[in-house]
């Protein structure tokens, strides 16, 4: 959920390459659904509507959950999502597991 889902789909686009595969407005304008695929996973979408109980980050003071997404190359894309607007909240990195990781948050509150 976001405040302002259409934004966040371009923020998506530019940030990971995301391909908007559709979107449903709803009698005022906001997105009910939508959906973008990044790689080969799939990504639903909503605008933050209170009156239905579905509110973003921001008014939760922040999310329990992280997107985690594997790609080519960990440093490329960290690099184009700051580009695009996210906040590197842990640079990229070799960590123990075996993994090449960094963490961001994106304009709208999501890790």
């Amino acid at each position: 959920m976001c405040a302002g889902t259409a934004d966040a789909i371009e923020f998506y686009k530019r940030a990971f390459d995301a391909v908007e595969l559709g979107h449903l407005p709803g009698p005022d304008g906001k997105l009910m659904h939508a959906m973008v695929k990044i790689g080969d996973s799939m990504l639903m979408l909503v605008d933050k509507i209170p009156a239905f109980g579905m509110l973003g980050v921001n008014a939760l003071k922040g999310s329990p959950v992280t997107i985690h997404m594997y790609v080519p190359d960990v440093d490329a894309t960290v690099c184009q999502a700051e580009a695009a607007g996210a906040k590197v909240t842990m640079p990229v990195a070799n960590m123990f597991w075996g993994d090449r990781y960094g963490r961001i948050e994106d304009p709208f509150g999501h890790q």
